[in-house]
């Protein structure tokens, strides 16, 4: 997080004295009201992982789409895919993506996209980008339309900024997601882009314009306290992430009150844009980890330099649910009735979309700010206020007070209060409190597509943390997933990795894209794992997508120029050398693209790998 402290010092922990209530404050205050007949907080999804259970809408959802929206999706990136072959495809090939052999035999393909801040964000939606049939450059170079195949979409970090707004803007292409929608740039009322000149922190160079804005931010948030919400440092950061990735902001009003800039709008409230009615999206999921206080007794595995044991629960919020599928709860409540006390009282307006985005990627924890009570007056605790994030808490301190609550992570009442006391580590806290969803060490959100009754078979994984040095990954993400696995005891399924960093980067694993889980048996359960990792530039380029995490802001020119560059990562395959002695994209690379996507569904219809299908796996696989 850029360092805060500078534009908020002038702050000097002091309370203001008058409190204006801007249209923002006024939507982002939930709302409360007697709950209808029937209401149930609670839906058990099971511990068992082999029995668990959808919720009915998302089940729906997902029939709906694999009825009416797959199969032309599925046959149009056939069509692609055929017409840029260099060499012909097996058989089996078209057959299963043209719909020939049914809809139950194609591929359950879900899409995680990492965190890693804006530079996660832009590097994802290159990689979206390259994959939307709707692009003709994409659909020119044999790659597009696998966005419109896949049937999930999950972002945690800087990767839910791009799935959130992705979802809520009417999924539009991406160059419209990034920089503005025609309609916008018209002066109608839709998405304005993610304003990335703008610092998402800092918006001016002015240092007294950004704290009057900061201390705005935190004025929004009060009227959720006021109704007798809890508020945290993350209600701040999700208020100035709205003005970016939530519909209702652009350059020109980013500053204006009078605007919502996007409170009001919630994560339930998806279920009405009109592509996710079509069922023309993938299904969305942001996650977030979190913070247990636990007894020191209690058996958790960290690895080094992760905040947040493995074993920790990882909550999912989709349109309809947030709750958990790991076994050690295995329960959700709707989504839209987030806060709620019990079932007479329901709350609504708890999961504003900025809000969910902020717990998504808050790291303010991590800066030690906190314990286990609450944050008091920064006057009194040096280490705080000479914190990023100190200033801020202080303020709310001083505006907002509140006892027996962490300041520095995402306040969540808890819905499962009670529930699984034998395994659920939280069964007796009434709050529960969330943190950045690559907190565990796991940057890009994979759990949630490793769920079995989800059935996903195909996974494609766009890993962007600032793992090295110099910015890029090193695997690690991958790494944690699997270590999570094994500590699950066969709670999910994923194929083997190699076991370090080191190992990834010495076989250029990250460099360029590889497959996993390739000669995992069908018993295993593990999917497939397409690997599209930020490791290295491709082609010879220098390299603009190894921005650090900290830099929250980009001209148009640089968002456009790493678009640009995340579109040759995405359709290079393993580079061979060209006429001219200079690298060069794999002609093969979409075949073999293909035949990755196709290959659990090949093995199920029982087909023999073959053709070209075979040399890619050669080349493209680890094991």
């Amino acid at each position: 997080m850029r360092v805060l402290a500078a534009c908020c010092l002038v702050w000097l922990c002091a309370v203001p004295s008058v409190f204006a209530q801007t249209v923002a404050a006024q939507a982002y205050a939930p709302t409360s009201q007697s709950c209808p007949p029937g209401t149930n907080l609670v839906r058990e999804a099971g511990q068992d992982v082999y029995s668990q259970t959808l919720s009915d809408d998302e089940q729906c959802y997902i029939s709906a789409r694999q009825s009416l929206v797959l199969p032309q999706a599925w046959a149009a990136y056939s069509l692609n895919v055929h017409q840029t072959a260099p060499v012909a495809l097996p058989p089996y090939v078209a057959a299963i993506l043209s719909g020939l052999l049914g809809n139950d035999a194609l591929p359950n393909l879900g899409i995680a996209t990492s965190g890693g801040g804006l530079r996660a964000a832009l590097f994802g939606a290159g990689i979206l980008g390259a994959l939307d049939g709707r692009n003709q450059t994409s659909a020119q170079a044999g790659v597009g339309g696998l966005l419109q195949a896949a049937q999930y979409l999950a972002g945690l970090s800087g990767g839910s900024w791009l799935v959130s707004s992705l979802s809520q803007a009417d999924f539009p292409m991406l160059p419209d997601l990034v920089f503005g929608t025609p309609q916008a740039a018209a002066g109608e009322d839709a998405f304005g882009g993610w304003i990335t000149p703008i610092d998402l922190l800092q918006p001016s160079p002015d240092a007294n314009v950004t704290a009057a804005f900061l201390e705005l931010l935190v004025f929004e948030i009060r009227s959720k306290w006021a109704a007798g919400f809890p508020v945290s440092i993350t209600d701040v950061w999700g208020r100035s992430l709205s003005r970016h990735f939530v519909n209702g902001t652009t350059a020109a009003n980013f500053f204006d009150t009078s605007v919502a800039h996007g409170a009001g709008i919630t994560l339930s409230a998806i279920a009405n844009v009109s592509t996710f009615r079509a069922y023309a999206q993938p299904f969305p999921i942001v996650i977030a980890d979190s913070l247990v206080d636990r007894p020191n007794s209690s058996v958790v595995v960290t690895e080094a330099g992760d905040i947040v044991p493995l074993v920790n629960p990882i909550y999912e919020f989709n349109v309809y649910e947030t709750g958990s599928f790991d076994p050690v709860l295995g329960a959700f409540t709707p989504t839209r009735l987030l806060g709620s006390p019990n079932s007479s009282i329901c709350v609504e307006g708890y999961d504003q979309l900025s809000f969910i985005q902020g717990a998504s990627s808050n790291l303010f924890n991590g800066q030690n700010t906190s314990v286990r009570t609450s944050l008091h007056h920064c006057s009194r605790r040096p280490a705080l206020a000479n914190s990023s994030a100190g200033p801020i808490i202080g303020l709310i301190e001083e505006l907002m007070p509140q006892t027996g609550l962490r300041l520095d992570a995402a306040p969540l009442p808890n819905p499962f209060f009670g529930l699984s006391p034998d395994t659920f580590v939280d069964t007796n806290s009434t709050i529960l409190a969330l943190v950045d969803g690559g907190e565990d060490g796991e940057t890009t959100p994979l759990q949630p597509l490793l769920v079995r009754a989800r059935g996903l078979d195909t996974i494609i994984a766009i890993d962007s943390p600032a793992d090295t040095a110099d910015n890029f990954a090193d695997g690690s993400s991958l790494i944690a997933t699997q270590a999570r696995v094994q500590a699950l005891n066969g709670a999910y399924a994923f194929p083997p990795v190699p076991r370090t960093p080191a190992e990834f980067l010495a076989q250029n694993l990250t460099a360029r894209p590889t497959f996993f889980g390739c000669n995992s048996s069908a018993a295993s359960g593990a999917p497939l794992v397409i690997y599209l990792a930020n490791g290295a530039a491709p082609l010879g380029q220098p390299p603009l997508t190894n921005n650090p995490t900290a830099k929250l802001s980009y001209t148009a020119d640089e968002a456009q120029a790493v678009l640009n560059q995340v579109f040759d990562v995405a359709t290079q395959g393993i580079p061979g050398e060209g006429a001219d002695g200079a690298p060069a994209k794999d002609p093969e690379w979409p075949s073999c693209l293909a035949c990755a996507v196709v290959d659990r569904a090949r093995r199920k219809l029982g087909f023999v790998r073959d053709g070209v299908c075979a040399s890619c796996f050669e080349r493209y696989c680890w094991s």
